[in-house]
């Protein structure tokens, strides 16, 4: 009778020594938006091709922290557009797109102008590339998960 009540606790420690694990690990996949921005900018940062040293890795990182806020601050993406849509709602949709397009286009000449004050030309070339090339894979993943990242 000793022994089951042991072998019950064991069990129970167990249970409850997993469950706190899983918690863990589902708090570690959540990122907010600053700490995505940081880690991507850390990312871009650790490329090879861009020979950043610390002083300027650091002044990059909150640069680009700077940047993906002014870019988050336009708000969410513009709706796809469907076959049931009108062509009233396509329309606004498109000059929606081209308004977004053009406030991203005048955030990403800003931060080009920043980025010149301690980056080459190919450095800024390369980190926009490098930028690109992560937004298109989140968004892959994103589609892939169905949309709940």
């Amino acid at each position: 009778m000793k022994r089951l009540h042991i072998i019950i606790l064991l069990i129970g420690a167990l249970l409850i020594g997993g469950t706190s694990v899983t918690a863990q690990n589902n708090d570690k996949q959540k990122m907010t938006r600053e700490q995505l921005a940081e880690a991507q900018a850390r990312h871009i940062a650790q490329d090879a091709s861009l020979a950043f040293n610390d002083a300027v890795t650091k002044q990059f990182i909150q640069t680009y922290c700077a940047y993906q806020k002014e870019i988050w601050a336009l708000g969410p993406r513009i709706p796809e557009v469907t076959d049931s849509m009108t062509d009233e709602e396509v329309d606004r949709i498109l000059k929606s797109r081209f308004e977004r397009s053009e406030k991203i286009l005048a955030i990403r000449e800003k931060y080009y102008k920043k980025y010149s004050e301690f980056l080459t030309p190919k450095q800024v070339q390369r980190v926009f590339e490098l930028d690109r090339m992560m937004v298109r894979r989140l968004a892959k993943a994103r589609k892939e998960t169905g949309g709940k990242q």
